[in-house]
């Protein structure tokens, strides 16, 4: 099915001449605008354009379909104006990737206070990624890194794997097992304990059974929920254990809701980084939000 952004960005190509000053109208990125017309030409299976000089030379077929759809999305156009304050279309909008605890953790309470629009994406690092590259997203929060040219990485933070606990566990018992260094021992201790894992993410907790002991972990966690900020939550409640990122629960270590245990005789670490394409013309919005997302680290 065709989308109609393409011909809203097909449009405004024909009419001002270049990707970038599409792009500067239309509050999209330069690969955005480039995405969305090679889907259309994709889609009709012929050129709309000629590249001459970094300008854009519409096509026989490119002057058809602007003359065939110019006055409907006119139309379409002022019936937007119609129904939007018009501050609204002179406000940049940004699209965030990140996982879903990192957003409720560091910007969710924060976003009233930005000056332009967000829409916030939560997927795997591979996918938003891949969405960064295509111009689909702006900034993505991300732990891992591609060797993809023109996409820049800022270290924001470094996030240690952490065995948390509930208020109940005996944390003295624990440390004075450790302390003998017997890893038989320290696995009878954490076997007889009641885990809590998360659906959204397992890879944490292979990473500390494989650093720590070796072997992969060869028994189920007891409980399964949506992601480490319901093991969080749980944990304040309920009795039990579980592996997560240590900045998740800064808050409710510090409140003594929960407590932290132990952090591995192997530490293991992901360092953070805030990703954005270079020469985006949302430069501005793009340093405000790098520079709260530092703040929050």
């Amino acid at each position: 099915m065709m989308n109609l952004e393409w011909l809203r960005t097909f449009k405004t190509i024909y009419e001002e001449g270049t990707l970038t000053a599409t792009a500067n109208k239309l509050y999209i990125s330069q690969p955005g605008v480039s995405l969305h017309l090679g889907s259309l030409e994709a889609y009709i299976g012929e050129k709309l354009f000629d590249r001459v000089s970094k300008k854009m030379i519409p096509t026989e077929k490119g002057k058809i379909l602007y003359n065939s759809i110019s006055p409907s999305l006119n139309d379409l156009m002022g019936v937007e104006r119609q129904f939007q304050r018009t501050i609204q279309s002179e406000i940049p909008t940004i699209t965030l990737g990140m996982c879903f605890e990192t957003f409720q953790i560091t910007l969710e309470k924060h976003m009233h206070k930005l000056d332009f629009n967000l829409v916030n994406r939560f997927s795997d690092y591979k996918q938003l990624l891949s969405e960064l590259e295509k111009g689909i997203t702006d900034v993505v929060i991300t732990p891992h890194k591609s060797d993809t040219k023109g996409i820049v990485y800022k270290h924001i933070m470094t996030e240690k794997i952490s065995l948390i606990g509930s208020k109940d566990i005996n944390a003295l018992e624990l440390q004075l097992i450790i302390k003998t260094k017997d890893n038989k021992k320290i696995l009878e201790w954490l076997m007889a304990q009641k885990w809590y894992g998360a659906s959204s993410d397992n890879e944490h907790f292979v990473r500390f059974w494989q650093a720590n002991f070796n072997k992969n972990p060869d028994f189920r966690q007891n409980y399964i929920v949506p992601n480490f900020l319901s093991i969080i939550s749980s944990l304040k409640h309920g009795s039990g254990i579980a592996i997560v990122p240590d900045f998740l629960c800064y808050d409710a270590i510090a409140n003594k809701e929960i407590q932290l245990l132990w952090q591995g005789n192997q530490k293991i670490t992901n360092q953070i980084y805030f990703a954005y394409r270079k020469n985006s013309i949302y430069e501005e919005q793009i340093e405000q939000l790098l520079k709260l997302f530092k703040h929050q680290a």
